[in-house]
């Protein structure tokens, strides 16, 4: 019985070590394929019951051994849809069922994949490779949030970004204690102020006998304006329509502080250009009638809310209305500036024209991020990932994918400590010189069970000759 049971032992060693072959060839032959995940193979002895002075080595058996959760290289490829996994975790996919183009149904099923060389199909379907398509929710532009509870196929559609009117100004500025006007003669006691301030601030016809003005500034009297006020940058603006205009803005003191009584804090005023070119009785300037205020440290005492309204008007033929200029509070000040005039150190606005899909790419925290012809940048969905607990337990399939087992445990949802790193592709965790190595020492095993397969039948050889 123990030269046949050598003979049956070898043969296990002979289909154990051309398994282990077959594992490698195949690991050679996908050593470029994106997001491959090596088998190795690993032996188990099968040992009979026998006494325990006669217990034998017995035969062996070959098993897979998976390497999912072994990360490969990563590979830069420049294309913006591109993306690999650093750390754990799986691109949730799903796999076309029927159909084609815009009419394509899918399984509906969830499988998971390492391979993340997705790229824009001719329907707007982020396809990898091996044509598995990615999942994902949509994120609603407006709010941010994601819409919907469970991943669904993403679809990327060109599809125009709205026009969005500005309301607020962001206004970061240093307004001059002693404004260089035209007019300003520091040897002249108030020269610097606008006079008479009066007939450019909200009240009767500015040019009654009555105090007050109308808040404007006409044609008539915008050189003398100008001569008495300095500039203060200025914003594009749109409409709801997206129709884009200029709003100039320009300031002018009206008043110094002053111990009073009654007490006068330094006391500016906005104006608005509404057309610089504006002659006779039309309006060229728009007043904010708004006091703007200072304390002696040059911080902004009023409005309390930091922020000034803007005058509803008509600039070039488009009507701006409800816009604010924000300030932060502490964003506009007055301290002394040895030139007189505005340091404006930003003036952002919140509005913009319509818009066209330019690019899409993918972020860190795996966001599909779309950039816009009008220079929006919104997340337009959050791509499906999940991790298990035993990754090596899944199921292989074709094309690099895998699918959940009782072994793997459910999915895992997000990337928890992983990162998604755009325009790169996570390449095959096969090392050639490794499987060289294992190649040798295979041949080597097998070419030794074949040896006591000759060893074997030499012996049944002499114990035939026996008889004869």
């Amino acid at each position: 019985m123990g030269v046949f049971s050598a003979l049956t032992t070898a043969v296990s060693g002979l289909q154990a070590q051309s398994y282990a072959l077959e594992n490698i060839s195949g690991n050679i032959a996908n050593s470029r394929t994106a997001g491959f995940k090596r088998v190795d193979t690993t032996f188990s002895d099968l040992i009979p019951d026998s006494a325990l002075n006669r217990q034998i080595s017995g035969s062996v058996a070959a098993y897979s051994q998976a390497t999912t959760t072994i990360q490969g290289d990563l590979s830069a490829t420049k294309i913006d849809t591109n993306a690999a996994i650093n750390g754990d975790g799986f691109f949730v996919v799903d796999q076309r069922q029927s159909g084609l183009g815009a009419n394509t149904t899918f399984t509906n099923s969830s499988l998971y994949t390492r391979r993340g060389d997705f790229d824009f199909d001719a329907n707007g379907y982020l396809v990898n490779g091996a044509g598995y398509f990615l999942k994902g929710q949509k994120i609603d532009t407006v709010t941010g949030q994601v819409i919907g509870s469970q991943p669904e196929v993403l679809r990327i559609t060109q599809e125009q970004y709205p026009a969005k009117a500005t309301t607020s100004i962001e206004y970061r500025a240093n307004i001059p204690a002693y404004p260089a006007t035209t007019l300003s003669d520091k040897t002249v006691v108030g020269s610097e102020l606008l006079q008479p301030a009066a007939s450019y601030t909200a009240g009767s016809d500015p040019h009654s006998t009555t105090s007050g003005g109308n808040g404007v500034v006409i044609g008539t009297d915008l050189t003398n304006f100008l001569a008495q006020s300095i500039p203060g940058g200025s914003a594009t603006v749109y409409d709801s329509l997206g129709k884009a205009t200029s709003v100039e803005l320009r300031w002018a003191k009206v008043s110094n502080v002053s111990a009073g009584p009654p007490a006068v804090a330094d006391t500016w005023n906005l104006f608005v250009a509404e057309n610089t070119s504006a002659t006779g009785a039309t309006v060229a300037y728009r007043n904010a009638n708004q006091d703007i205020t200072f304390d002696s440290t040059g911080q902004l005492t009023a409005p309390a809310s930091g922020n000034i309204a803007l005058p509803t008007m008509t600039i070039a033929g488009t009507t701006i209305t409800g816009i604010s200029l924000t300030t932060g509070g502490n964003g506009l000040t007055q301290n002394g500036d040895v030139s007189g005039q505005i340091d404006a150190r930003s003036i952002r606005q919140d509005g913009y024209t319509a818009g066209t899909l330019d690019r899409v790419a993918i972020s860190a925290s795996g966001q599909v991020v779309g950039t816009f012809s009008n220079g929006q940048v919104k997340a337009l969905a959050q791509i499906a990932t999940a991790r298990f607990n035993a990754g090596n337990a899944l199921k292989r399939l074709d094309g690099g994918a895998f699918e959940e087992t009782i072994e793997s445990g459910a999915p895992i949802v997000g990337l928890g400590t992983s990162q998604l790193i755009g325009g790169n592709v996570e390449q095959s965790n096969t090392d050639i010189a490794d499987e060289f190595s294992k190649m040798i020492v295979t041949q080597q095993a097998y070419s030794a069970n074949t040896k006591v397969i000759t060893t074997a039948q030499d012996m049944l050889r002499d114990v035939f000759a026996i008889i004869r």
